[in-house]
């Protein structure tokens, strides 16, 4: 029987990382075998390594859910794909169209690399549901940067935030989120603030067609400056914690905070004042549904974006990728297989 090689881990904790092989499942029914090319980190997979959160994790084992890959066989069922399709993974199984696949006591929280398993294995094999063709116009690497990354930023300020040219946008850092934001509200003409404490990084935005790049101290009262005390239109909330409280200083009347990562901690802290009297839409992000990434996936290809990949590293470096993770990447890391 062929096995499949993949990174696993037999307990929480990213030092219990090693190669094991796996059974290769077939495809039957609706399911689809593919051959995985590249695979891009998300922060998530960090914080799923390091603590679990509190996800029912089945061990051994598999971590990250973004991959790129060819489709290799199709059980009798399948419709959407055959045989040598170029295919990328969605973030959230099942999650189609419309609202996340939850409730109120349970929300939505069933996703790849975390209640079920991840994708770093050189073959995976799941519903067809679980897939979309990938981009024409990227090689494997970048198209493997677009399901969780991407579609995060896409559905923020397009799918949710209607974004539209002219629109003031302030985004929070240059990871991957970040980076595809900026790309993302470029694309649409808006006029797009970075944050970051790294002045390089900085210099790097505004090649990338940044308007703005700011220093993260005090950047809250620095955005009322640049807009004339306008404020932005939408606003990436990348850290949570006390940085909300920036961020409602910072929002425009009627604007959008888009609360996406928890660099600082899981809570928000604010004063209640600005919540009430600008009315600002708090929206948290919990990446997309498939039809978005449909639409991204179009996107990509009529404008030719490229996502910004910090660097590429070989199945075997994936310590290596991990650590670089933990530094903080420009943009996108990439494992290619």
């Amino acid at each position: 029987m062929l096995k499949a090689k993949q990174w696993s881990v037999d307990n929480i904790g990213p030092t219990n990382l090693m190669v094991r092989e796996a059974a290769i499942v077939e495809a039957s029914g609706d399911k689809v075998l593919v051959r995985t090319q590249a695979v891009s980190l998300n922060y998530r997979d960090k914080l799923v390594l390091e603590t679990g959160m509190g996800l029912p994790l089945q061990f051994p084992f598999v971590p990250a859910s973004d991959l790129a890959g060819v489709v290799e066989a199709v059980g009798p069922d399948v419709t959407r794909f055959r045989p040598g399709d170029r295919v990328i993974t969605t973030f959230l199984p099942g999650r189609i169209n419309g609202p996340g696949l939850g409730d109120a006591r349970h929300p939505p929280h069933k996703t790849l690399g975390g209640y079920y398993p991840g994708v770093l294995s050189d073959y995976v094999t799941f519903s067809e549901d679980w897939f979309v063709h990938a981009p024409e116009t990227l090689n494997a690497g970048e198209a493997s940067t677009l399901p969780c990354a991407g579609l995060t930023a896409w559905f923020a300020l397009i799918e949710l935030g209607k974004l539209k040219a002219g629109d003031k946008v302030v985004i929070q850092g240059t990871g991957g989120v970040a980076l595809f934001g900026l790309q993302i509200a470029k694309m649409h003409g808006a006029e797009v603030i970075i944050t970051s404490a790294n002045p390089e990084k900085l210099a790097r935005v505004r090649e990338l067609g940044a308007d703005h790049g700011i220093g993260r101290a005090n950047w809250a009262e620095r955005v009322l400056q640049l807009t004339e005390d306008y404020g932005a239109d939408h606003i990436f909330e990348m850290a949570a914690g006390a940085n909300f409280g920036e961020s409602l200083k910072a929002v425009a009347v009627s604007g959008r905070i888009s609360v996406i990562g928890v660099m600082d901690g899981f809570d928000l802290s604010a004063p209640v004042q600005s919540l009430l009297l600008k009315s600002p839409t708090v929206q948290g992000i919990s990446v997309g549904h498939r039809r978005a990434l449909e639409d991204l996936v179009r996107a990509v290809d009529r404008t030719g974006l490229k996502p910004v990949i910090d660097r590429r590293y070989t199945f075997g470096e994936l310590p290596q990728a991990r650590h670089h993770l933990d530094r903080g990447p420009f943009g996108k890391i990439v494992i290619e297989f």
